[in-house]
């Protein structure tokens, strides 16, 4: 993979590039898959209420599964997790526990502690830590907690109720090895913390998914049974299993435990009073241990669902280990011999180490080294199977009830080309266990440092056609496939093309030429859907910033009116750019690709002029009149602010600015892009079209910086949406403590908001905008995002990253000052240094061994068997750092990892300066 001597991890990815399967076993079971919207078959559509937590255990799902910390195959068709119980509990310890949308006081939320630790791409190495308390967890209490509390109070966390306290908690450590690509080693780790003796019981289970109660007749296909297995010289037993996909395979467990069987089939007597389909279910182990339930499990010791029961009483700080294999074959004598097992654990380990120091940049501290093994961590085990078939949803099973006749106009209804059943990043596999369109695409650069070909694969799939609709329209997210998310797929492709060009030497032009072709699909579908006066003023709707306005974007305006997004119009300029470097790459071997190229630069000129129209002040507030010979612009950048707005276009030729200062005014500076004279030598079709219309259509270029320039190094032109007058102005709000710049990154709205909020009245009713550096106040998208005031990975890296691409064309010449006031002027590429290294800080302990992330955790933060595991916020709060939101959404905060990986350069941007010394370290 590396151009550095291959590892043993590099070369099984080759391996697994070639053929070899390693990759059909992996951490890719849910850790939630009820409470979601492909389970949900309600007449309202309420997903969260249809299936709730205390019926998980009961009812079986009908497109995955989920569980502790578990692997299954690429198919989701098996699956192994432990499962605990610590008599304590009134249900077996199977999934976490979390509050549904509608019962947290911020949204859904997960209750539990735990830690991704490590993992391999190849998932010949898999680590995770789970904290499981001795005393019940507070279900109730958490949820009546969260039901008092407004939404202008944190949310309860389950370490407040004390089930923490004098350390009375088990650290259960999961490990995954694969001795080979059908054998993996599976080590799970019970540690009692506390000061007294406890029980723990350990089930670990393997069972299939339900593929066949939704038709008749309903006959499993795949089968669990004992059998015998060798008992010299170290017991153990054997669960045989076979199934018509995977065949034959054993699950071989240290000792002799006793071993329980029953069928993963819904209890409908249970949970509705009706007749069960099949005699034993998914909830038979729960009955069995906790109730005392003999007849609850199959005396026949057979079914679909199998797990050996071991109860162990731990004394303070003593460990117990359990040795478990899955494999094709059975074993012979000795080959559950924990010295064996536990060699391969220390030889995967080691390689994983090995892989990543071949990585990581050797300038990197012990405890930058940590942030970035376990940000990859996480990205990997939230690698996750999802199945969706949503015309077979909407129309429903033949076993079942029809669904109800609604959901033929309801959610998703227009989606039904929509098939998935693949591996997927998600953002969070209990908070959204799904995948999200524009998520998934900066997910890609983490994984393009460590697994190229599995980043080119997702951004792949979401362009294939039973994805993407038959329109051009990517899916978003399952609880609306049809809501628009920022067009990054382009950025993204482009750059895991160069990310894996740098590293690799290799030019995936079939890769990046296939990817084009949908891309253009996708964005004449904006053009036609989202430009709906074709005036290159873009509507785009919430764009992935949930409730950032002063209302939601998505839904029908005040006073009938439209919206001119500067955040939607900016990322179509960034798109257009995107698509004009993939042209021209692509036209290096086929010179056709100038012709699109033209395309691509006519409509970025047309959009930049659009975005800046005539220099025009758009006045504090209210609204008014458009003149006759404007009618047809609305300019969104205001003079006097040197910002820009999103624009409120009402029916009779008025219109009203929404004088937010948000991250919707940033965006503007994303679409800025260079291009090398020596790279346009290669085009001179490409080149005379341009130079018409630079010498042609001179208006149109008015307000972009220009493109004839070779800018300080003399070898480079550039286009953007902004000049350097105008980048200098956006800057010195970006740059100002007082507004956007936190000692943790940039704020997606101005501090300035605090003291003086923004409103605007309309349709009678004031709708207002006030800085929020924390959880949200808004009840808008389920009340769980916030984008008035917290710092976001997403768009902070890419403003890193256009800082970057100034700086390659105006140099060391234009500087601006950082902080705002401060009297340190620097130039961008400094900039961006500062802000990578604010953004890094986040996760770095401070002087009193705190970490900004951690802040929730309050003293736990400190504690000796804490303190060393990290999670990744889905955002950051505006003023401490501290973690909020989805606190395992490692997919977009794993940028951090992509930071570091560029750390020598801005540890030291004095040579960073005159070449692009960046992207040869990618």
């Amino acid at each position: 993979m590396s151009r550095s001597a291959p590892t043993k991890e590099s070369t099984r990815l080759e391996e697994a590039r070639t053929g070899k399967k390693w990759r059909r076993w992996g951490t890719y079971l849910s850790l939630r898959q009820w409470g979601t919207v492909r389970e949900d078959y309600s007449v309202n559509g309420d997903a969260w209420r249809y299936l709730s937590y205390e019926d998980a255990c009961a009812r079986a799902y009908r497109w995955g599964e989920d569980g502790l910390f578990g692997i299954s195959d690429n198919r989701g068709i098996l699956h192994f997790a432990p499962v605990l119980w610590n008599e304590s509990d009134p249900i077996l310890k199977e999934r976490l526990f979390g509050l549904s949308g509608p019962e947290g006081n911020h949204g859904e939320d997960v209750k539990e502690v735990y830690f991704f630790l490590d993992a391999t791409p190849t998932h010949s190495y898999a680590k995770a830590l789970y904290k499981y308390p001795h005393r019940p967890i507070p279900c109730d209490a958490i949820r009546e907690a969260s039901a008092r509390a407004g939404r202008n109070v944190p949310e309860p966390e389950v370490w407040d109720f004390g089930v923490f306290e004098d350390d009375a908690y088990f650290d259960v450590l999961i490990e995954y090895a694969k001795a080979d690509v059908e054998d993996i080693l599976i080590r799970l780790t019970v540690t009692n913390r506390g000061r007294a003796r406890a029980p723990v019981h350990l089930l670990p289970t393997i069972w299939y998914r339900n593929t066949w109660s939704w038709q008749e007749p309903a006959v499993p296909d795949g089968i669990v049974r004992a059998e015998p297995s060798p008992r010299a010289p170290h017991n153990h037993l054997a669960l045989a299993l076979d199934q018509s996909h995977l065949g034959a395979r054993w699950l071989h467990i240290e000792g002799d435990p006793e071993l329980l069987f029953t069928g993963n089939d819904t209890n409908f007597e249970r949970l509705y009073g009706a007749p069960n389909r099949a005699s034993f279910t998914k909830d038979a182990f729960h009955r069995y241990v906790i109730a005392g339930e003999k007849s609850a499990v199959d005396p026949e010791r057979r079914g679909t669902k199998a797990a050996a029961h071991v109860r162990w009483e731990l004394g303070p700080g003593e460990s117990k280990v359990l040795h478990l294999r899955l494999t094709d074959r059975r074993l012979e004598d000795g080959l559950l011999e924990p010295e064996l097992l536990d060699a391969v654990f220390r030889e995967r380990i080691a390689e994983a180490d090995a892989f990543y120091d071949a990585i990581m940049p050797r300038e990197l501290t012990a405890e930058e080294r940590n942030v970035y093994r376990q940000a990859m961590a996480g990205l990997l085990w939230t690698k996750q199977y999802y199945s969706f078939d949503v015309d077979r949803w909407l129309r429903g099973d033949p076993a079942f009830p029809a669904p109800p006749p609604e959901r033929k106009s309801g959610r998703n209804h227009d989606w039904r080309n929509l098939y998935n059943s693949e591996i997927l990043s998600v953002p969070d596999k209990w908070e959204f266990p799904w995948y999200a369109a524009w998520d998934l695409a900066f997910h890609c650069l983490p994984f393009a440092l460590i697994d190229p070909e599995f980043a080119r694969t997702q951004l792949t799939l979401l362009l294939r056609e039973w994805y993407m609709h038959p329109n051009g329209r990517l899916p978003a997210y399952e609880w609306n496939f049809g809501d628009v998310n920022p067009p990054v797929h382009a950025w993204a492709a482009l750059r895991v093309y160069q990310i894996e060009r740098r590293m690799t030497g290799h030019r995936d032009r079939a890769f990046l030429e296939s990817v084009f072709h949908k891309l253009m699909l996708n964005f004449t579908w904006w053009v036609n859907r989202k430009d709906a006066e074709g005036k290159n003023v873009f509507e785009g709707g919430f764009l992935g910033l949930d409730n950032i306005g002063v209302f939601d974007r998505s839904n029908a305006l005040p006073e009938g009116g439209t919206l001119e997004q500067a955040d939607a119009t900016s990322w179509m300029g960034m798109y257009c750019l995107n698509l004009l470097n993939m042209s021209l790459e692509l036209a290096r071997e086929n010179p056709s690709y100038q012709d699109v190229a033209n395309k691509y630069f006519e409509h970025f000129l047309y959009i930049a002029r659009a975005m800046n129209g005539a220099p025009r002040n758009l006045g504090r507030r209210g609204r008014r009149a458009l003149p006759s010979d404007e009618a047809d612009s609305v300019c969104l950048w205001d003079e006097e602010d040197g910002f820009f707005y999103d624009v409120l276009r009402l029916p009779g030729g008025e219109y009203a600015p929404l004088k937010v200062r948000s991250m919707v005014g940033i965006i503007p500076l994303f679409a800025v892009e260079t291009i090398e004279e020596e790279l346009l030598q290669l085009f001179p079709a490409f080149m005379k079209r341009v130079r018409w219309f630079v010498v042609n259509r001179p208006e149109l270029g008015a307000y972009v910086a220009q493109f004839e320039g070779l800018g300080a190094s003399g070898k480079r032109h550039i286009l953007s949406l902004v000049g350097p007058e105008r980048l200098v102005r956006i800057l010195r709000r970006v740059l100002d403590e007082n507004e956007f710049l936190s000692p943790y990154g940039v704020r997606a709205l101005s501090r300035v908001h605090k003291d003086h909020p923004y409103s605007v009245q309309l349709d009678g009713a004031v709708h207002r905008v006030e800085y929020e550096p924390g959880e949200s106040s808004s009840g808008l998208f389920g009340g769980n995002s916030n984008w008035r005031g917290p710092i976001w990975f997403p768009v902070n890296y890419l403003l890193i990253e256009a800082l970057q691409k100034y700086h390659h064309f105006y140099g060391d010449e234009l500087k601006v000052e950082c902080p705002t006031g401060s009297g340190k002027w620097m130039n961008l590429w400094e900039v961006s240094s500062e802000l990578s290294r604010r953004l890094v800080s986040i996760f770095l302990r401070d002087g009193d061994g705190r970490r900004p992330a951690d802040g929730a955790l309050g003293e736990l933060a400190t504690d000796p068997h804490f303190r060393d595991y990290l999670t990744f916020a889905e955002y950051f709060h505006g003023d401490t750092g501290a973690g909020l939101g989805a606190n395992h959404q490692t997919g977009w905060t794993a940028l951090v990892a992509k930071l570091l990986q560029q750390s020598p350069l801005w540890r030291d941007p004095t040579g960073a300066a005159n070449e692009d010394n960046v992207e040869r370290r990618e």
